[in-house]
């Protein structure tokens, strides 16, 4: 029997490591990866300096390094607290969420810097609608919200998040048309060696890319 969306979710909140303090941790450092485009834009160029980097150098770096840790994560067999057991034997959705959030940074430079808008105003509500919109989505099915109700609840979380940076980092405030349902839809797919934290960075992301010329 197909497992439902409610189902899953409870069933990979009851495995957590941890139980259920290691789902609330999952849940905050979920939200907490929202700091990172802040200190991106705010310290970037002073940490890569620190290295005798370019900020988009130091992402990319970051990105690799990431990856590397996790295959050595794997190798080892480690999962630590907020992970689920199946994350002992395939990437983390912590892995997944970083790599696609550095990519989304290196992609979308080129295209950061127009006239009147802030550095980040394509790469951040990309960023911010994972960070937020996934942990809304996954507390709405934890409480027994049908799909129906789940996939408004995350499309306005998502289209809200893009207003709010149209409004300070002057995003194209049409785009929360598109981009809200758009991340909300890209967390429905359950593959099995693809996390959402990558399919709702990565969608979202090539749909932007799409329309960059535009913009």
């Amino acid at each position: 029997m197909k497992m439902s969306d409610f189902e899953y979710e409870a069933d990979h909140t009851k495995h957590s490591i941890g139980g259920r303090g290691g789902h609330i941790f999952r849940r905050a450092f979920h939200i907490g990866m929202a700091i990172i485009p802040w200190a991106y834009y705010q310290y970037g160029n002073t940490a890569a300096d620190l290295v005798s980097l370019t900020p988009i150098q130091l992402i990319a770096a970051i990105g690799i390094i990431s990856f590397i840790f996790e295959l050595i994560r794997l190798k080892a067999g480690i999962v630590i607290v907020g992970q689920r057991e199946y994350e002992r034997y395939q990437f983390s959705a912590v892995a997944w969420g970083c790599l696609s959030i550095m990519l989304t940074f290196v992609a979308l430079s080129p295209w950061e810097v127009p006239s009147g808008a802030h550095a980040g105003w394509l790469t951040i509500p990309i960023i911010l609608s994972l960070t937020f919109g996934d942990p809304a989505m996954g507390e709405a099915r934890r409480y027994k919200f049908d799909n129906k109700s789940v996939f408004l609840i995350g499309s306005s979380v998502c289209a809200l998040t893009w207003i709010l940076c149209g409004y300070f980092f002057g995003t194209p405030y049409w785009l929360a048309l598109i981009m809200g349902p758009l991340t909300a839809a890209s967390e429905w797919p359950k593959l099995k060696w693809i996390d959402d934290n990558a399919t709702m960075v990565l969608l979202p992301l090539a749909a932007v890319l799409m329309f960059s010329p535009f913009l």
